[in-house]
């Protein structure tokens, strides 16, 4: 399919870029997008920050192929009923309008996605930005809504809003926020 492009990656994302992409994904704290003003810092040095940028673009390429796929699905529907009804009308009408292949590339789309997840999971934070970025994945992937009020998601959004005006005033006031290696962080993981 021509547009199947799994090779898209994300333009460089400056810390305010950052604070406002995560900020955005924050209804419950519509404040948060005006009070937030940073310099343009790269937090590329953290490593998990970089595999979440990866999983950004999984995640939006998943997005994206479910989009389609639920639209033909609807289209497929509305054109010749449910399958059970009309067999041979649902498989010409697929054919025709490529509902199974769309089903099959956000197959592939979740597979990439959570092929990503873990590895964003199990990579030590160096920074706030990279704590910042696992949470962000965090809830994007499996909170109900983003606006749950269900435990723990209004929780983990506090904290998550808590941190970007920490780095945001951090960034602001010129200072870098306090970065450990991947050794270091391993290591107080462990004998904590």
């Amino acid at each position: 399919m021509a547009d199947s492009d799994n090779s898209r990656t994300l333009p460089p994302v400056t810390r305010g870029d950052f604070h406002s992409f995560v900020a955005a994904s924050l209804p419950t704290y519509p404040e948060l997008s005006d009070s937030i003003s940073t310099s343009p810092d790269d937090c590329d040095d953290d490593p998990a920050f970089r595999i979440w940028r990866e999983w950004c673009v999984a995640r939006q390429q998943l997005i994206e192929s479910c989009v389609r796929q639920q639209r033909l699905e609807t289209q497929l529907f509305s054109m010749v009923g449910s399958p059970l009804d009309a067999p041979e009308a649902w498989e010409a009408a697929d054919k025709e309008i490529g509902y199974s292949e769309a089903l099959e590339e956000e197959g592939r789309a979740l597979d990439v996605e959570n092929g990503v997840a873990p590895t964003l999971w199990d990579t030590p934070a160096s920074s706030v930005a990279g704590a910042i970025a696992k949470l962000h994945a965090v809830v994007n992937k499996w909170q109900p809504s983003a606006t749950s009020d269900e435990y723990p998601w209004p929780q983990i959004r506090s904290v998550m809003a808590d941190l970007l005006r920490i780095d945001a005033e951090m960034s602001r006031r010129g200072n870098r926020p306090y970065q450990i290696s991947a050794s270091e962080t391993r290591r107080e993981f462990q004998d904590g």
